[in-house]
């Protein structure tokens, strides 16, 4: 039977390169593990990976620039919005003053008995971190921020539906939705897949808002990975998928680093089934010493590589 493990990493559509690499580093004290850039068409467009320090699937955040070439989204309904990462329990107060500190408005809530620090991405897209009793990943440490305070990794994915039924309906008959449906006001939670962390999901009713882009586009949400663990099980949850009449769905495509599907959820998402076997991993192309710190091209793109550079906005990290 087909499974979902838990999560695999989150992928952004921000603003400039440079102030990305700069929040994602020196603000959340991330490790970044990979400067490439974007697969499809033929835009010159940065693809950043930031992670915990071990770059665990389930602690990954990639992010792709698009101010630079003047394309912008708008955040709203019927789109993923949240990003939620576990943090210690005793670390908020920490993270409440180390954001004001770099000059980020935050707030402090609790939702499903968890304390959180609500802030926003420089280019709006909104980021949770949540208190955590127990996660196992480790934190990387650096810019300040210590083991005892650093980030786990992903604790979910928060998506804003018009019809919250549709998108329980999928995760339930084809997706691995696990446990109880918890229900909060307007929120509904559960979790996908085996892992015990990492994976939650959190439905927000919103039918105010209008339609949010689904395109790139610089301030969006552009998808959610999951982690299908082999090749083989991801052909099997996609014919489940695609069985149960969710056909919205891509062909294999090869990210170097993983083997992704794509599939538009009900509720607008946009879901990726990630495998990342034994050709990828993020040492396949460089050792785990010099991660981040060399530009990675695509093979189709390598012979551009000079074209590709002149570009870019140049950035350091």
């Amino acid at each position: 039977m087909a499974y979902v493990v838990g999560s695999h990493h989150v992928t952004l559509s921000v603003g400039h390169a440079q102030e990305d690499v700069d929040f994602h580093t020196k603000v959340l004290g991330m490790k970044f593990i990979k400067k490439t850039v974007l697969y499809d068409g033929s835009a010159p467009i940065y693809h950043l990976y930031y992670s915990n320090k071990n770059g665990d699937p389930s602690s990954v955040i990639t992010t792709f620039p698009w101010a630079q070439a003047g394309v912008f989204g708008s955040r709203g309904t019927n789109q993923a919005r949240e990003v939620l990462l576990s943090v210690p329990s005793t670390s908020l107060d920490f993270w409440n003053k180390r954001l004001v500190a770099h000059g980020v408005e935050t707030k402090m809530t609790e939702v499903f008995g968890e304390r959180r620090v609500e802030f926003r991405h420089p280019c709006g897209i909104e980021y949770v971190l949540v208190g955590t009793l127990w996660d196992p990943r480790e934190g990387f440490t650096g810019n300040g921020v210590s083991a005892e305070n650093a980030i786990h990794g992903i604790h979910g994915t928060g998506i804003h539906v018009f019809d919250q039924d549709r998108m329980v309906e999928f995760a339930q008959d084809v997706f691995s939705a696990k446990g109880k449906i918890i229900e909060e006001g307007d929120r509904a939670r559960f979790q996908v897949g085996d892992d015990k962390f990492g994976n939650f999901v959190e439905l927000t009713g919103n039918r105010t808002d209008d339609q949010g882009t689904w395109r790139y586009g610089a301030g969006t949400y552009h998808h959610f990975a999951w982690n299908l663990d082999t090749l083989e099980n991801q052909k099997e949850i996609k014919f489940e998928i695609e069985g149960a009449g969710y056909t919205d769905i891509s062909e294999l495509k090869n990210r170097t680093y993983f083997k992704s599907h794509y599939v538009r959820s009900p509720g607008g998402a946009l879901f990726e089934l990630a495998v990342t076997d034994d050709e990828g991993g993020w040492d396949c192309d460089e050792s785990p010493e010099e991660l981040g710190k060399n530009f990675m091209l695509p093979p189709h793109f390598e012979n551009e590589r000079e074209s590709i550079m002149a570009q870019l906005e140049p950035i350091e990290s």
